[in-house]
């Protein structure tokens, strides 16, 4: 089996309008490559502010348990590197599932740098 990925090119900027744009326009989709004959789908979005996390995660959650043993995964980045490193792992990670995960290159920085 392989690994489906549904790339979400553009949502709109209010989390309200972006949850329903991806309900009406790409969830169909989802569901169709779920009854594919992939044993995981991550469906990838672009990065969005924190307002969008909620709808995401219960995205990502709902599909997975309706979908089980089907791993669902939700990546939200802008940088391809980021994209690729985290659709390996979600590939080789077969007890990852119901996730959504926020990427960025920035990284959280070094936490022993001093800061003065």
């Amino acid at each position: 089996m392989a690994q489906a990925v549904l790339r979400v090119d553009s949502l709109p900027a209010s989390a309200v309008e972006a949850a329903n744009t991806f309900h009406t326009e790409y969830l169909p989709q989802a569901v169709d490559l779920l009854e594919g004959d992939a044993d995981n789908l991550v469906i990838v979005m672009p990065a969005a502010f924190y307002d969008h996390a909620d709808w995401r995660r219960a995205l990502a959650r709902d599909l997975a348990r309706a979908h089980t043993p089907i791993r669902v995964n939700v990546i939200g980045s802008d940088d391809p590197d980021a994209v690729t490193a985290a659709l390996a792992y979600c590939d080789k990670a077969r007890g990852v599932t119901g996730h959504y995960l926020p990427l960025n290159s920035l990284g959280a920085g070094d936490p022993l740098a001093s800061s003065g």
